[in-house]
This record gives C-alpha cells, structure tokens and sequence, in this order.
C-alpha cells in the first residue's frame, strides 16, 4: 500500500487585524473597541511618559492620555490609519502640564553633587555617570519645543512624521529642532569626552 501526499489546498486567510482607525471609528459606537487601542500602545506610552516624568507619575499620565484619546475620539481624523502619533501628541500635552516638575527634576539631578564616600568616588569614574547630572541640566535648559522633539525621537523612537504629528508642527520644523538641540547638548557634553 502506497501513501499519497495530500494535496495542498491554498492556505486559509487571517483577517488582517483592523487599523487603529476603524477600531476608533467603531469604538464611537461600541465604546467597548477603544479597548483595542489601549492594549496597543499602553506600554508604549507609558514608557515614554516615565522617561519623561519618571515612574511616580507614570501610571498617571499614562492612564490619562488613553482617557483624553477616549474623550476626543470623535475628533480622530480616520484618514491617518495609525493613532500611534495621535497619542504621542495627547501624551506630550499631558506632559507639559507636568512641565514644572518635569524641569525642576533635570535642575535639580543636573546640580547634585557625589557623596564623598569611596563607593560613590569610584561610580563618579563612570562617564556615564558623571555625565547625567550635565545632561540633566542642558535638558532642562532646552526650550519646551526642542526638549519635546528631543525626547519624542529619543524615548518614544518617532520619526520625524510622527513627532510633526503628534506636535503639530511641520516636519521641517522637527529637523530644525532636533539640530538645534543636538548641537547643544553635543556643545555642553563635549567638556566630558577625554
């Protein structure tokens, strides 16, 4: 008895997972769908904002920004089928509110100083740890704007479309940006590099 090889039969089709545009489209009637949204890039967003604010605050503003993007569901322009900028955006906003604290935090880790100790004497010899506190400070003394592109390309890994989105802003103005607060950061660091 011999064994024959089935046939193949073409491959069954996945349905292509809907765009976050349709899920917030549809959430505008079954509300229930924004949770697609939020299982999507909570993580994301939430990364970002910490390393913006730090962990304390989060969960706050994370949860937040998901509630704002929620609430203005309604305005999404459905002719951008990714809500990843979008929520950047709200995120950034959410950010500034916290701005104060946000700057007074880089001031204040830009002028500590080492313990005196021998444990923290031997982690000063680390460049990157003597570098934070003056990173710290030239970010603190960068314009909202260009901290905002800044952190947007560095934490949150945007392109340059994406952060105009998320800003408002022309992409032309998020190089113009970036450049200008590269070159002080490169300009204030460049005293650390031996």
């Amino acid at each position: 008895m011999t064994a024959t090889a089935p046939t193949s039969a073409a491959p069954a089709r996945v349905p292509a997972e809907p765009s976050d545009a349709e899920v917030i489209v549809a959430s505008r009637d079954v509300p229930e769908r924004f949770s697609e949204i939020f299982d999507r890039y909570f993580v994301e967003i939430h990364r970002y904002v910490a390393s913006r604010l730090g962990d304390a605050s989060a969960d706050d503003v994370a949860a937040e920004t998901f509630l704002t993007a929620f609430t203005l569901r309604h305005k999404y322009d459905a002719g951008r089928p990714q809500a990843r900028a979008w929520l950047y955006g709200i995120a950034t906003n959410l950010i500034r509110r916290h701005r104060r604290s946000e700057t007074r935090a880089y001031r204040v880790t830009g002028r500590a100083t080492a313990e005196t100790d021998h444990a923290d004497r031997v982690a000063e010899m680390v460049s990157a740890q003597r570098m934070q506190p003056r990173l710290a400070a030239v970010l603190a003394g960068l314009g909202a704007g260009d901290r905002d592109v800044l952190l947007l390309v560095a934490y949150g890994d945007l392109s340059y479309e994406e952060v105009a989105q998320a800003l408002g802003i022309r992409a032309g103005t998020v190089g113009s940006r970036l450049n200008r607060a590269r070159r002080k950061l490169r300009k204030a660091l460049e005293g650390d590099v031996e």
